[in-house]
């Protein structure tokens, strides 16, 4: 069975979106192993951070998100300048990671300040949402039903219509 994770920095702390990631997560039981893996997201004592303090940030979090992940994986990293793809496109990928012997996808999610350029260029795919921007808890959700929907996609499930 496909094991799917999301790798992001970062806590939910709101019931509401905590609740719809559980829905799914329950749901996606049926298709493969699904983890959602936090992070601790990095502090910066300053109201007004310096892009050098914000490089920093960016090495420590890809350095902890480098860590979860296997040179086996099939890596997608949710970047802004990642590519745009419909719901039927995102299951064709799932498909295709398994067909090529991938037994594990990772989808990253950075902090606040994105995803270092390290963990972006380790991806085998940069994948955008929207060109919309969303909270990072908001996308987890967004991504958690995406992967849902895939997987119903790719069994002719009645849930994507």
């Amino acid at each position: 069975m496909l094991k799917v994770n999301i790798i992001c920095i970062g806590k939910i702390k709101e019931k509401y979106f905590t609740d719809a990631i559980a829905e799914y997560s329950k749901r996606l039981g049926a298709f493969c192993k699904f983890q959602i893996i936090e992070l601790s997201e990095e502090r910066i004592k300053s109201n007004a951070p310096n892009q050098a303090k914000i490089d920093e940030v960016l090495l420590a979090e890809g350095k902890r998100i480098l860590q979860k992940i296997s040179p086996s994986d099939y890596v997608a990293a949710m970047c802004i300048e990642g590519k745009l793809i419909s719901s039927e496109e995102l299951s064709k990928t799932l498909e295709n990671a398994a067909v090529i012997g991938k037994s594990t996808v990772n989808f990253i999610i950075g902090g606040s300040y994105g995803l270092s350029d390290e963990v972006k260029s380790r991806a085998d795919l940069r994948l955008s949402m929207s060109r919309m921007t969303f909270p990072h808890q908001m996308a987890r959700v967004i991504l958690s039903e995406q992967i849902y929907r895939a997987f119903e996609i790719a069994t002719n499930g009645k849930y994507h219509k």
